[in-house]
């Protein structure tokens, strides 16, 4: 079971960035792709950006594309999330998510992707 611990949120102001962070413990990474997800207050759970483990291709929101930049460190079972130009409307609380090792007829866009999930971390951006 791959447990997942998400890091790095706060509080910022609009214009300013963030880094948070998800680390995947409990045994070596290897899965097909981990993702970011996030949920505003009395909103559904929206996708934000994945990556592809083994080949690091990536994929955007169109709402965070250009501002936001996925990366992950293989070595250290780990992915980021770099946040530029954050917005108030980028508030939310960020939740991190692995899939299995293939996803099947599902895309790294959709939350049925993934079959494991982080706590979240808040990120608010003041306006």
């Amino acid at each position: 079971q791959v447990q997942l611990v998400e890091s790095g949120g706060g509080l910022v102001q609009a214009g300013g960035s963030l880094n948070v962070s998800c680390a995947a413990s409990g045994r070596t990474f290897s899965g097909y792709g981990m993702g970011w997800f996030r949920q505003a207050p009395e909103k559904a759970r929206e996708f934000v950006a994945a990556i592809r483990w083994t080949a690091g291709t990536t994929l955007y929101a169109d709402a965070v594309k250009s501002r936001f930049t996925i990366s992950r460190d293989r070595a250290k079972n780990t992915v980021y999330l770099q946040m530029n130009y954050l917005k108030p409307d980028d508030t939310a609380v960020y939740y991190c998510a692995a899939t299995r090792s293939q996803l099947g007829f599902v895309t790294l866009n959709s939350p049925q992707a993934y079959v494991n999930w982080g706590q979240g971390t808040q990120v608010t951006v003041s306006s």
